[in-house]
């Protein structure tokens, strides 16, 4: 018989579990078995947004990790088979700021919403508009990362937004297959990324949510990326993710790719800069970043130099020079005199 919890309103209480500087872990397994259905509702409702849960029987084995990259709240549920309703009572109390861009990473789920259902498989993306009802069934354990996206950052109006919802994108060629496997490794290693580095990981990804959810609207072909813009965006990504290697480079990257690297400095050409022009600056703005938010003494500029792919001191502090005509040692005298550049 199927055991169903909807009493969040009656009765808060917080799930505790463990958690590091931006990562926080709820599993059932923290609390005595015949509580654990109840306890997960408390915590989908605590990191998600309020739904009622109903499983067979009382007892239930699921866990969620949930972390913070920038604009992104990116949360991994693996649960046992289950039914969730995001019913209008919870609507009413305005939790549902973000739109969800979930990956369905092993098992199944029947999704409905907007009259339209449909069942997203391994590797499948869907869009949960939370301003709206929605159900989900899980007939099978699962496990489901969830990307908690601002609205407004996606520029989407919500005409637009509910022809989205209630549907499988297919990552079987264009925009979906780059995002799929993309939203998939962030969220497993969402965890050892840097404040900085998460913050513009966060910022490409969404940049990429974005233009696939227009390219599912049929926006105009003219506002979204072509092919070359398309791998442009995977060559960025890859890039970030890479930047502290100081072995990174333009044949490298060509070679990762399936590129010349003829065409891959024409792709930056058409941005009007150049690979090795791009990585640098993007090094020497992650460097700066961390010199100013580190409490003085705490770092050398050699260790935050290798840190972002510079090979010595040294070079950091020419190139630093080149692009702000400040030595690092006197720009920093001078943010944590006057405060960082707006």
């Amino acid at each position: 018989m199927a055991t169903a919890i909807g009493s969040y309103e009656e009765r808060r209480r917080r799930p505790a579990g463990a958690a590091s500087e931006r990562t926080r872990v709820l599993t059932t397994r923290s609390v005595p078995p015949d509580e654990s259905l109840e306890y997960w509702h408390d915590a989908v409702f605590d990191t998600l947004v309020g739904m009622d849960i109903a499983a067979e029987g009382r007892t239930y084995d699921a866990t969620l990790r949930t972390d913070r990259l920038g604009d992104l709240r990116i949360t991994t549920v693996e649960a046992d088979p289950g039914r969730v309703h995001r019913a209008p009572r919870f609507i009413a109390r305005g939790d549902g700021r973000e739109i969800f861009v979930a990956v369905q990473s092993t098992g199944r789920a029947r999704v409905e919403q907007d009259g339209r259902s449909t069942e997203l498989r391994t590797g499948d993306i869907g869009f949960f508009e939370t301003l709206r009802p929605f159900r989900t069934t899980f007939p099978d354990r699962f496990r489901l990362k969830i990307f908690a996206v601002p609205r407004r950052l996606l520029e989407l109006p919500e005409a637009d937004v509910r022809q989205l919802t209630g549907r499988a994108l297919r990552p079987r060629g264009g925009l979906p297959a780059l995002l799929g496997p993309l939203l998939e490794r962030l969220a497993d290693t969402s965890a050892s990324y840097t404040t900085p580095t998460a913050e513009r990981l966060a910022e490409s990804v969404i940049d990429l949510v974005a233009a696939t959810a227009a390219d599912q609207v049929g926006a105009d072909p003219a506002e979204l990326p072509g092919a070359d813009g398309v791998l442009l965006l995977r060559i960025r990504t890859y890039i970030r993710w890479h930047l502290s290697d100081p072995g990174l480079t333009p044949a490298g990257i060509a070679r990762v790719h399936g590129i010349s690297v003829r065409y891959l400095h024409r792709l930056f050409q058409a941005e009007d800069t150049t690979v090795c022009q791009w990585i640098r600056e993007l090094r020497l703005r992650e460097c700066r970043r961390e010199l100013a938010a580190r409490p003085p003494g705490s770092v050398s500029l050699g260790q935050v130099a290798r840190r972002w792919g510079f090979t010595s001191a040294a070079g950091f502090g020419k190139a630093f020079r080149s692009s702000f005509g400040l030595s690092p040692t006197d720009w920093l005298d001078r943010v944590r005199t006057d405060g960082p550049p707006c």
